[in-house]
């Protein structure tokens, strides 16, 4: 039971934290795949109401308003995006709390907390019983809105002259009376507990994405055992009630977005994901019976929302790692893989307890956190081809005419490969200090401004400590910057240092004046740049070094640097859709790349550049050091028959396992070919079903922009191991 809006798939906007203008609705409402209705009376609501109430008050105005304009220049240049400038923190996953005890509980606990603050000698305690405070009344409001469901079950009950949805309904009304004030008792109340919270947290404050269960199939577990054993559950019952959950997240979308994003955004995704499998909080394997329900429920109804990744470690046994690629090769893009050890290995090298990090894994794409007991922030997308541009150019952006970076010499003057890398390396410190000067003030906007008292009851040590979500009371406070384009990095690198300072086929002022026209006359150049040069994917030391050169440089530029909350800044190699955008801000690249094409999509290579199959891949991949990130992501392109049989299952069986023992963060796969996707394009009315593998997430491939579907097609189609 329960819904965000008065009906399925309707959302609301949140206009004190970004206000939404005219122009957007419009936009919202036109765009032509994924369009968010808006009636006239609404817009004209927002003109005459609320666009004058909340213009320079929304939060998006404030940050806007205070960001120097050196940030501003950057975030128009397609430099960096900003994630909190129009939605609140995402990203976030619940543990197994809820499942053991219910908000009258958690409301005790704040009225412990309340009473222990120390009025006369901690300066906070006043702020701290306001925060306190607003928990309670959050708790309170999710209790009454469950009694409200139960209440209309009830009257529905009294008029119904069906006996079966008669006792349906009663049944829904004893859950509802029961949860989310009380800890749950039965399966059904397990599910619809966690719902209600999904709700509260959504509701509470747009937080845009991602807000997940964790570890499903182990949270429900016990549940779902004591229900077979007492009769009061069968399997068929508890596949039904699984099913409605899987319905209930995808009748919601993401709320809308606004400025540039409206127009751009093509899907209508929330980015919840699933965990399944993994580890148990004592290192044992955490499948059960309820993951393989799961993984049965994913491939029949083949839903895009929740997406669901399958943890694999060591200890997973081969069977479930085969059910879910058997789900997988049946081409709709889920389950993505993780590998567990390493993501238990990464919140490790971050500072966290074991057992927590055992308990943790992914949400949103592929970022990893301590579930229940993190606000782990993903501040936006940072453009790394771009950066190499600037190095080009001498931090001047010839799109705009500004001179954006700092002067780091005209590259006439470069006699080595090294001068190149050290200009990069100095736009990219200088960028990257404009970005998180600026995430500094977005994060205490939000500490003073924004709070999420509910989102705080269900996060450890919040209510220990008084302190919001938004304000540092998480136990573990990470933040990330997402870096995109390592694989068009690598390979614009190895060009230069092939074919100007090694070979001499091209000065290095010739091939800059040959990238600002766009290869202009210089097709024999292209050519060479795209195919004669050493290719990131293959397996190939002379650019997978350069890869590695990179990767490092990023790494001790940005891991651990002190967030505004006690935490640090992480690195992450994740772009969603936005290589497609930062494509369209970059000149033609050194790698061959036309202006304005799409850069390599997370650590995947160019698309169509590796040409040494799917192994090469991983082991190009897999000399990255993924531990010392929050997440990487890589894609792989099978053809179906490639899949076909015991033997395909088994051979991508070994390449999963192989990866996942070079300590490879998660892979995930496309098993579609090229030409399917041309037909789809061609006539999508026959192929409204397709579902594709995008980023982190799958959607279905006709609702994708025609950028982003060519994108897609031009990932390298592996046709043999």
């Amino acid at each position: 039971m329960g819904e965000r809006g008065p009906r399925p798939k309707a959302v609301p906007t949140y206009p004190e934290l970004t206000c939404h203008s005219v122009e957007d609705l419009q936009i919202l409402d036109a765009r032509p795949m994924t369009s968010y209705k808006v009636d006239a009376a609404m817009v004209a609501c927002y003109e005459s109401e609320i666009i004058p109430y909340w213009r320079g008050r929304s939060l998006r105005d404030q940050i806007f308003e205070a960001l120097p304009t050196e940030w501003h220049q950057a975030y128009g240049a397609g430099i960096f995006t900003e994630f909190m400038e129009q939605r609140a923190p995402g990203h976030t996953v619940l543990d197994d709390k809820i499942y053991t005890r219910g908000l009258r509980d958690f409301m005790a606990d704040i009225q412990r907390s309340e009473a222990a603050l120390d009025m006369a000698q901690d300066p906070e305690a006043l702020d701290k019983r306001e925060q306190l405070r607003a928990m309670t009344i959050a708790c309170a409001a999710l209790i009454r809105f469950a009694e409200r469901h139960a209440e209309l079950a009830e009257r529905l009950a009294g008029s119904e002259s069906d006996p079966t949805r008669q006792r349906e309904l009663l049944e829904i009304a004893k859950v509802c009376r029961w949860v989310p004030a009380h800890a749950p008792r039965t399966f059904h109340e397990a599910l619809q507990y966690y719902w209600f919270c999904h709700l509260g947290v959504i509701t509470e404050l747009n937080g845009w994405d991602a807000f997940s269960p964790g570890h499903l199939d182990q949270h429900v577990w016990p549940f779902y055992q004591r229900g077979l054993a007492e009769g009061s559950l069968t399997l068929e019952g508890a596949k039904e009630l699984l099913e409605c959950f899987f319905i209930k997240f995808n009748n919601h979308t993401a709320p809308p977005k606004v400025g540039v994003t409206a127009a751009e955004s093509g899907t209508y995704t929330d980015f919840a994901n699933l965990n399944l499998g993994g580890l148990l909080a004592d290192g044992s394997d955490g499948s059960n019976e309820v993951t393989h329900l799961l993984l049965e429920i994913i491939d029949e109804m083949h839903l895009l929302q929740p997406s669901s990744n399958v943890q694999v470690s060591r200890k997973t046994p081969d069977a479930v790692l085969k059910h879910a690629l058997q789900v997988i090769r049946n081409g709709y893009g889920f389950p993505s893989l993780f590998n567990a050890d390493a993501v238990v290995e990464e919140q490790l090298r971050q500072g966290k307890t074991l057992e927590d990090a055992r308990a943790g894994g992914c949400s949103g794409c592929v970022e990893v956190g301590a579930f229940g007991k993190e606000a782990y922030i993903l501040t936006g997308y940072f453009n790394l081809v771009k950066m190499l541009e600037l190095a080009l150019h001498d931090g001047r952006d010839l799109r705009t005419g500004e001179q954006l970076g700092p002067h780091t010499g005209d590259p006439a003057t470069f006699a080595t490969f090294d001068e190149v890398f050290a200009a990069f390396e100095r736009q990219t410190r200088h960028f990257l200090d404009i970005k998180i000067r600026g995430n500094q003030l977005i994060e205490r906007l939000y500490a003073t401004r924004m709070p999420a008292p509910f989102l705080s009851v269900l996060t450890d040590d919040c209510i220990a400590t008084g302190r919001d979500y938004n304000a540092g009371g998480a136990r573990y406070n990470n933040t990330f910057i997402q870096a995109v384009g390592i694989g068009s990095l690598a390979d614009s690198l190895s060009a230069l240092k092939d074919v100007v300072f090694e070979k001499g086929l091209v000065r290095l002022d010739g091939l800059v004046a040959a990238l600002d026209s766009n290869f202009q006359d210089q097709e024999i150049l292209r050519q060479r740049l795209l195919n004669k040069t050493h290719k990131y994917g293959n397996d190939d030391d002379y650019v997978d070094d350069l890869m590695l050169r990179a990767f490092q440089f990023l790494f001790g530029a940005i891991d651990g640097r002190p967030n505004g909350k006690g935490g640090a800044y992480r690195l992450e190699m994740l772009p969603t859709t936005c290589h497609v955008y930062f494509g369209e801000v970059c000149l033609a690249s050194a790698d061959g790349r036309r202006r304005g094409e799409p850069l390599s999509e997370g650590i995947s290579p160019v698309q169509g550049a590796d040409r040494a199959g799917p192994t090469a891949v991983l082991k190009s991949a897999g000399k990255m050091d993924h531990i010392k990130t929050g997440g990487t992501l890589l894609n792989l392109k099978f053809t179906p028959s490639l899949l076909a049989g015991e033997t395909g299952l088994e051979s991508l069986q070994h390449l999963v396992r192989s990866y996942f023992k070079l300590d490879g963060h998660h892979l995930q796969f496309n098993v579609v070919t090229a030409d399917t996707l041309r037909k789809a394009q061609a006539h999508p009315d026959a192929h409204r079903d397709l579902i594709v593998r995008v980023a982190g997430y799958s959607d279905y491939f006709v609702d994708c922009s025609k950028a982003l579907q060519e994108e897609i097609i031009r990932r390298t189609e592996h046709v043999g191991f």
